[in-house]
């Protein structure tokens, strides 16, 4: 996979801006993390979830990789339960 398999078609401008966003990270692995994660999930997130992925989105790449991969542990503003469902987030077709 390569890129989304979500149209924004039917999104409010900000899970659109957002969904754009975890597309478009700037490293490849983060790009593929959160970009899938905000395909199946942009849709359903509450006010409050966005509001966490938009603090999420501010830290670094690097910073978010070694969060996922257990080598960090993130701020408390940010390592909360919207991060700990990406973490668990299934990655299906092994491009990482």
């Amino acid at each position: 996979m390569t890129g989304t398999t979500r149209s924004s078609n039917g999104l409010d401008d900000r899970r659109k801006r957002l969904l754009f966003r975890c597309w478009h990270r700037g490293t490849r692995e983060m790009d593929l993390i959160l970009g899938r994660f905000a395909d199946a999930e942009i849709g359903n997130l509450t006010d409050a979830e966005l509001s966490e992925l938009e603090t999420l989105l501010d830290e670094s790449d690097p910073d978010l990789y070694a969060a996922i991969t257990g080598d960090k542990v993130l701020p408390a503003d940010v390592n909360g339960a919207l991060f700990a469902r990406i973490k668990a987030f299934p990655i299906t077709d092994g491009d990482l």
